[in-house]
């Protein structure tokens, strides 16, 4: 990892300046790959093809103009499909890659974990795996004693750390190199695709401690995963990329919803121009939230709005509606996955209405996903549609009887000494 962004221009700088809370700023990375098409033989060749102006290969854009920032303290997840550049990001936030345009910064101690088991060596024991794979993320010797013990005991193999490592088990293997990742003293820990490591018991082990991890400001955790319940269970905020762009960057709720409907296969052709609204698809061209009472409320007032969209089924669906709280973050409220069953296919528009005496002022956005039966889980639906960006309502909640703090009104919910 380079230390000095001045001997490689656009690659990380690190430092510790506090008086900033952001520990990883991306800004517009472009990233590219040269894939060779013809090769030369010979110089006489190599000649000709430089006179034909042939370069011998292509140009593999795999990221395009990226940025966002992590602050201190988050968990923060990138998703996207196979081939997207969510991969090629990490590896360029780690400092594996350097990227062609752009710049990555990073303040603090980052501990990359990109692939299970990189950097151990069979023919050594577990204890000297240890040290070497500690040295391999920038760690001292005296660092790695003082981390060595809580190692161990996550990982459960204190009977075993003086054996080779090629007399390990592969569950054994994998538990050893996520302890030395997890429990690294870094301020940054960067994780891909490796949450479902281990038996049930480590995995819950596991879960404890990326719990803990949430509630501790001074770590920052940086998922990549394909699971979004973790997503939704870790991440305090996430971005989706689809082919080396940002599609969404932000609430992770949406971003979730999203790389679902993206994963959602249909074998219908492209609509008009083979392009839909983001969060629509063929099946589903039109999913709107629109406001009828107006978009400044008080507490006092029923919050009106409608859902228009368009389905023909033939499956059963439903429309399920999130009230996201803007300011404060997190969803005030859900209906759940089964919210509002519908029977009336083709082009329609539902009514609806929310009392708000319960809120505090606020900005808040209600994100409504249209959902079909899943085809395994009786009790879950997949979202076909997710009505985000502009086809989202968003409102504001301002009356002189509110404090500006917390989500609910004192009115509505009071502590009282007894």
């Amino acid at each position: 990892m380079a230390n000095d962004s001045e001997k490689l221009p656009g690659t990380q700088a690190q430092g510790r300046d506090d008086r900033d809370d952001t520990v990883l700023k991306v800004d517009h990375v472009s990233k590219y790959f040269k894939l060779p098409t013809e090769q030369a033989t010979g110089l006489k060749q190599a000649f000709i093809n430089w006179t034909k102006g042939i370069k011998g290969y292509r140009k593999q854009q795999v990221l395009d103009d990226i940025s966002f920032e992590v602050k201190r303290g988050d968990f923060f997840g990138i998703v996207g499909r196979n081939g997207s550049g969510k991969s090629t990001l990490l590896k360029l936030i780690s400092g594996i890659y350097y990227p062609n345009g752009g710049s990555i910064q990073v303040k603090g101690k980052l501990v990359p974990f990109i692939e299970l088991g990189v950097g151990f060596n069979p023919e050594l024991t577990g204890r000297e795996n240890v040290y070497l794979n500690g040295s391999l993320l920038g760690f001292t010797r005296e660092e790695v004693d003082a981390m060595y013990d809580d190692i161990v005991e996550f990982a459960e193999l204190g009977d075993f750390m003086d054996q080779k490592l090629k007399n390990y088990s592969s569950g054994m293997q994998v538990r050893l190199a996520f302890s030395v990742a997890i429990k690294a003293q870094g301020d940054i820990l960067v994780l891909d695709e490796v949450l479902a490591v281990g038996d049930e018991a480590f995995q819950r082990k596991c879960n404890d401690y990326f719990m803990a991890v949430k509630k501790d400001p001074s770590k920052t955790v940086i998922l990549v995963t394909h699971d979004m319940e973790s997503i939704k269970k870790y991440c305090d905020h996430a971005l989706l990329i689809k082919d080396g762009k940002i599609v969404i960057s932000g609430d992770k709720d949406a971003v979730a919803e999203q790389y679902t409907l993206d994963n959602f296969h249909t074998d219908k052709k492209p609509g008009k121009d083979g392009v839909y609204e983001n969060g629509l698809s063929e099946r589903c061209p039109l999913l709107k939230t629109i406001a009828v009472s107006p978009q400044v409320v008080s507490s006092a007032d029923e919050f009106k709005f409608d859902v228009e969209y368009r389905f023909d089924g033939p499956e059963d669906f439903y429309l399920a509606i999130a009230l996201h709280d803007i300011r404060r973050g997190g969803i005030t409220y859900d209906t759940g996955m089964k919210g509002f069953k519908l029977t009336e296919y083709g082009h329609h528009t539902v009514h609806f209405s929310m009392p708000l005496n319960l809120f505090n002022d606020g900005e808040f956005r209600l994100v409504t996903s249209l959902r079909i039966p899943n085809a395994a889980d009786p009790n879950a639906t997949d979202a076909l549609a997710v009505a985000i960006d502009s086809n989202a309502c968003e409102f504001a909640v301002r009356d002189p009887r509110n404090s500006q703090y917390a989500l609910l009104s004192d009115r509505a919910m009071t502590i009282r000494q007894i």
